[in-house]
């Protein structure tokens, strides 16, 4: 046989038919398997990236803050007056207080525990400070308080009429719910109680003990330099055109409100105590170990009552706030479903319930989402249940992503 003539069986390109049928010789399913192991590795490539994307995105500390602006877009297509100057400065008057009260539930889930009684301090510093400050009382309606004779009169509460009632009645609120906060942080320490049990009592209490001195009655009558610390404002702004020389108070939009100062300024130093200080260092190494703490020699128990003690603090600033607006002292200022809006502002920020996690930063994205969540909700019209209902949902949610986003970040850890 002559072996020039010979074609190499791995270079041909012909196709050999073997009993009718057709195979590809060695080249061709090469190139075939080459293509196809080209086209997984792509494929892989693109799965790979999108899953980095969504970690990236979970693990992000702004992920509530991008959420929210994609739930307010999306909103806005079907709701054309959650965009408008109006509802805004509206929403962003909502977001101040329950900024402010946040803060310190945000300090204590750190901690590792939670605060029950938060509702019911803003309910009782409401009144103690209306019962200070108040200018007129009517007998009609608190003739039948065990402190009417005494600190309420016809005349107004204690310092009615006072250049010192307003300063005195502001700093009253924040010492009484101060120490209702030291009370929570000593029962916890002193007698070894699970921090659920020892705020709920609390919250019982002193939401009881608000109606009683008030009898269930708003107390009104409260100083205009007072009120201007919930309505006030430092910058306005008026978008329209001006057609008479007068513009309407009701058009010109609130800016740069004395709440929005209040609660801004609380949180640049919540945020300066968590990150600047070793009190905040403290709070974290107890919220993620409190045994491994111990052991180390921190002081626990001062920290747990300090952290209750600014908990009680915060939510007098947000009673100040709540009670400024609606330009009365309510003893049920803290009552209904507050206590889930406070906690879950909280969650929704990043805050775990677990502890050893959180941020004041986080809490502030989750305000906003909450309300702005809130907004939609009453836009749509639903039934108050139905509103529980998803917020409560909502709160479920946030605390499966804050599983997740933990899961994710040990394993980052480990890798």
């Amino acid at each position: 046989m002559d072996q020039g003539n010979l074609t190499h069986p791995w270079s041909t390109t012909q196709r050999l038919t073997i009993e009718g049928c057709t195979v590809s010789t060695v080249n061709d399913r090469l190139s075939q398997l080459q293509s196809l192991t080209r086209r997984k590795k792509s494929h892989s490539a693109s799965s790979s990236t999108a899953t980095q994307m969504i970690r990236k995105l979970l693990l992000s500390d702004y992920f509530v803050l991008y959420l929210t602006l994609i739930l307010f877009m999306s909103a806005a297509v079907f709701f054309p007056t959650l965009g408008t100057p109006g509802n805004i400065a509206n929403q962003l008057q909502n977001m101040w207080p329950l900024l402010a009260v946040a803060i310190g539930q945000t300090f204590v889930l750190i901690l590792g525990g939670i605060d029950l009684s938060l509702g019911a301090t803003m309910g009782f510093t409401s009144v103690v400070g209306a019962i200070v400050m108040a200018q007129n009382l009517d007998p009609a309606f608190f003739d039948k308080s065990p402190l009417w004779g005494t600190l309420m009169r016809p005349e107004g509460g204690l310092l009615a009429g006072s250049a010192l009632a307003v300063p005195v009645g502001v700093l009253v609120m924040l010492i009484v719910g101060t120490s209702i906060g030291f009370l929570n942080g000593y029962a916890i320490t002193r007698f070894k109680m699970a921090p659920f049990m020892v705020t709920l009592v609390t919250s019982t209490f002193f939401a009881g003990f608000a109606l009683w001195l008030t009898q269930s009655r708003n107390i009104s009558g409260l100083p205009e330099a007072f009120i201007e610390l919930g309505k006030g404002d430092i910058v306005s702004v008026y978008l329209g055109p001006k057609l008479t020389p007068d513009i309407a108070r009701r058009d010109i939009l609130q800016f740069i409100t004395y709440p929005f100062v209040i609660a801004v300024g609380l949180a640049i130093l919540a945020q300066f105590l968590l990150s600047k200080t070793v009190f905040g260092r403290q709070m974290f190494s107890i919220g993620t170990n409190r045994v491994t703490s111990d052991i180390s020699g921190l002081p626990s128990q001062s920290v747990i009552i300090r952290v209750y003690m600014f908990s009680g603090f915060c939510a007098a600033v947000a009673s100040i706030l709540y009670s400024a607006r609606l330009a009365i002292g309510q003893p049920s200022l803290g009552g209904g479903n507050l206590l889930l809006d406070i906690i879950g502002a909280a969650v929704i920020g990043g805050t775990s319930l677990f502890g050893g996690k959180g941020s004041v930063r986080g809490t502030f994205f989750g305000v906003a989402f909450f309300v702005l969540l809130l907004n939609i909700l009453n836009a749509m019209r639903l039934d108050p249940f139905v509103i529980d209902a998803v917020k409560g949902g909502f709160i479920l949610l946030a605390a499966l992503v804050d599983v997740t986003r933990t899961r994710l970040m040990n394993r980052e850890q480990r890798a």
